[in-house]
């Protein structure tokens, strides 16, 4: 074997070895919310000029990787690293809206932080109160 050529395996095997010892990106991990949050109830209720507003929120800030209804299959998601969560499945249903509210104003990943976004948090509650309308 050349020179050249061992190198090339050398190059490879090790790369192999140290991608075994690098996390990789994933979202199957679970996403860790402080108890603060997670108990933290929507003071907002849902009424008709207050869903309105929910609404647009989501077209102007989540569509494009969320999909028109929630199920994770917008423009942008394909372009993603991410899988994107089906707000219409129990499992996403199931979170407190001090879970949602969390992961919505401060995000991770390729989720971004809403926090300068949306900086009302009576917006922020008007969306987590649309994303709830979202389910099957």
């Amino acid at each position: 074997m050349n020179t050249k050529n061992l190198v090339i395996v050398l190059i490879g095997v090790s790369t192999l070895f140290l991608m075994a010892f690098i996390k990789p990106f994933s979202t199957n991990e679970s996403w860790e919310v402080p108890s603060k949050y997670k108990k933290m109830k929507n003071p907002f209720a849902e009424d008709k000029d207050s869903g309105r507003v929910g609404q647009t929120l989501y077209v102007v800030h989540c569509k494009s990787c969320h999909g028109k209804t929630g199920i994770g299959n917008g423009t942008k998601s394909k372009s993603l690293k991410t899988p994107m969560p089906d707000f219409t499945k129990k499992e996403f249903q199931d979170q407190t809206d001090g879970e949602l509210y969390y992961k919505t104003v401060f995000g991770r990943d390729e989720m971004p932080s809403y926090e300068k976004k949306i900086r009302d948090d009576e917006d922020r509650w008007l969306l987590i109160n649309y994303l709830r309308k979202l389910k099957n």
